[in-house]
């Protein structure tokens, strides 16, 4: 990060803002004020992560610089979260969103607010973002959306293609682990102990609630802003990266809103991109002050000027878990999306060729597949969090490569893979993985996509194949932005499961490939121009001290004698103390996936999160455990949560569901 300029406004904190919400609940924001300034504009950022705590680390880093370009920052704990009153219910609910809409109103109505609003937000922040301009409250006039998604069934972290991803239990222990803390006395006061009682013993049950809904019913379409792209009304900037699980909404958000919008897209992680890993980071709050200028001051930044999409165009390097910086270059895209027709290969034979040829290839259920995977959500943190070279997943999978290439290509978008098929049985799922095979012999992973197969004609139901009888299925991959060199190949790499990144069919089915083609997105010269970004600046970061390292480690295990791969990470934050506000904050975490790859109903995953909050002799702790198991027909789900007072346990409660697989 580079040194923080001179800024035009001085910026005071105010560390409890309340705001009183039509049914008497009264929510906790942080607000940062530039002085001297008048009525300006108001950014909000809503959210369940407890500021006091949760983003007090990241919030120094971006609301005092905003501020001190004459705006309010406005950080709101989401009710029952934090240090605000109620009780959460469940993630994007109509609660959240209604108390969101009323939050915007009441903001604009202050007599410091000019009554123009803004809302920017990462992740969950993204999705609420997205979803209060959808109900286009008037005083709402632009958002920046980060790492989010438009349709909660297809991109979310549940479901992919209709499959249970691996992180659908994961997300559920971290969400349940981040709501199990407690209000900060120092704020509610003596009330913190009931509030805090109140809401464990309301904890809901989301992971069997996730569960239950496996196909994209109401439950998804609610707050799923693709179901009517014209609702939204405020300006977009649509930011993502393409090391992170929500590559793809930049593309659809660019492609489909009728209000104005732009995207860029990054080499990066489930981070801000002024924070965010691979590099290279870029100027993000300036770009993000450039969009507010515009929109809610009226300033002409040049915001008319820029194109639809700026991306990033990685370099085929070799793979590893991990990189400080992906090499590559910036491109300017002045319409998205592209209208040239995409580069079609077939699959004839073993091969990837110009014109088609018969295949009749079979796909054997590997469950020792997906080794090489990486984590749906990197964030950077520690080691082992991005896909490995795939050599061996490939391995388990049936291949088809392309010839080395004579002239080099840049992919931008989506490639689609259409296969002709049939099945041994009445259900399956399909990975597909497109990869780069590099003069080095390492195969490395461009972008991935998958299908439950009795979503082949939409994820709205489930319907039975007919087993031996020939189908046609269409994929969509992950979008990419990836420079292809002359003399690499391509890989198409088919298998019929890919744990832990997604749960396996609970038996073996083995397909036959008859025929299929891949449609690639590849980027014409003459529809691209370089551009480029200043250097990323940020407040100064809040004083803290570390009283312990954080500690990170993954390792793949084979176990022989029980027949059986583990996948164990650990990450462990150490504790850390916030020198303003006094707060010692400490999280560990283990992951366990297992499979037996003789048993298809033996895959299970195994979280424990552990937290502690002090303060002087005040301290308080919480431990969550989810367990799942995914059995023939049946997922098998055991949750608890236990919470102390120093060492004193206050709440202990356990919850078990059995939900069928449908």
């Amino acid at each position: 990060m580079t040194k923080t300029p001179e800024l035009p406004f001085k910026v005071k904190d105010q560390a409890h803002l309340e705001i009183p919400l039509s049914d008497g609940c009264r929510l906790s924001a942080r607000a940062w004020w530039p002085i001297d300034a008048g009525p300006v504009p108001v950014i909000l950022e809503y959210l369940p992560y407890r500021k006091r705590d949760g983003t007090a680390a990241r919030d120094a880093l971006t609301h005092p610089y905003l501020a001190a370009h004459g705006y309010v920052c406005v950080r709101v704990d989401m009710r029952g979260c934090g240090d605000s009153e109620g009780l959460f219910d469940d993630e994007y609910s109509e609660q959240e969103i209604s108390d969101g809409i009323e939050v915007v109103n009441w903001l604009a109505s202050q007599d410091w607010c000019s009554g123009q609003v803004g809302m920017m937000g990462i992740s969950w922040g993204g999705f609420n973002g997205l979803q209060i301009a959808a109900r286009a409250p008037e005083p709402l006039k632009a958002i920046v959306t980060i790492c989010s998604s438009v349709d909660r069934f297809a991109d979310d972290i549940h479901y992919k293609g209709g499959v249970m991803l691996g992180e659908n239990a994961g997300w559920a222990a971290t969400a349940l682990s981040w709501l199990s803390m407690p209000p900060d006395p120092e704020i509610v006061g003596d009330r913190w102990q009931d509030m805090w009682l109140e809401r464990l013993k309301n904890t809901p049950f989301l992971l069997e609630r996730w569960t239950q809904h496996q196909t994209r019913d109401t439950y998804w379409r609610h707050g799923s802003v693709c179901e009517d792209y014209s609702a939204i009304k405020a300006a977009v900037l649509s930011v993502g990266g393409w090391h992170d699980g929500y590559r793809n909404t930049i593309s659809h958000l660019v492609s489909n809103l009728e209000s104005p919008v732009k995207g860029i897209i990054g080499p990066w992680n489930h981070k801000y991109p002024h924070i965010a890993v691979p590099g290279p980071r870029i100027d993000f709050l300036g770009e993000v002050l450039r969009w507010w200028d515009h929109w809610l001051k009226g300033i002409d930044r040049g915001i008319g000027a820029d194109p639809a999409l700026r991306a990033y165009i990685m370099d085929s390097i070799a793979p590893a878990v991990s990189y400080a910086h992906r090499p590559g270059r910036w491109v300017a895209v002045e319409e998205w999306p592209l209208r040239d027709s995409p580069t079609t290969l077939s699959l004839n034979g073993r091969n990837l060729e110009t014109t088609p040829g018969p295949v009749n290839r079979p796909v054997h259920t590997r469950l020792g597949c997906g080794q090489g995977t990486g984590e749906y959500f990197p964030f950077g943190f520690g080691p082992g969090e991005l896909p490995d070279d795939q050599t061996a997943d490939d391995g388990l999978s049936c291949c088809f490569d392309s010839a080395p290439l004579q002239q080099s290509l840049d992919f931008l978008g989506a490639a689609k893979v259409t296969l002709r098929l049939s099945a041994d049985q009445d259900r399956g799922q399909l990975a597909i993985r497109l990869c780069d095979l590099r003069p080095d012999g390492t195969s490395a992973l461009i972008a991935h996509g998958f299908l439950n197969l009795r979503h082949r004609d939409g994820h709205e139901k489930s319907a039975p194949l007919a087993p031996n009888e020939e189908f046609d299925v269409t994929i969509d991959l992950d979008h990419c932005g990836y420079h292809l060199p002359a003399g690499h190949s391509l890989r198409i790499a088919i298998s019929t499961s890919y744990w832990p990144f997604v749960w396996p069919e609970g038996r073996d089915v083995t397909f036959q490939v008859h025929s299929g083609k891949v449609h690639l997105p590849v980027l014409p010269p003459d529809a691209q121009s370089l551009c480029a970004f200043g250097q990323p600046v940020s407040a100064q970061p809040r004083a803290e001290r570390v009283l312990s390292e954080c500690v990170e480690s993954k390792r793949i295990v084979t176990d022989v004698a029980k027949g059986e791969i583990r996948h164990e990470i650990l990450g462990d934050r150490g504790a850390i103390e916030d020198l303003t506000t006094g707060l010692v904050t400490g999280a560990r975490v283990s992951e366990t996936f297992s499979v037996r790859p003789a048993d298809p109903g033996s895959a299970r995953a195994d979280f424990r999160w552990d937290r502690t909050l002090s303060r002087g002799d005040w301290s308080v702790s919480s431990a969550a455990r989810v367990e799942m198991t995914a059995e023939a027909g049946t997922f098998a789900i055991n949750m608890s949560l236990s919470a102390n007072v120093g060492d004193s346990q206050v709440f202990d409660r356990s919850w078990k569901a059995r939900v069928p697989r449908s």
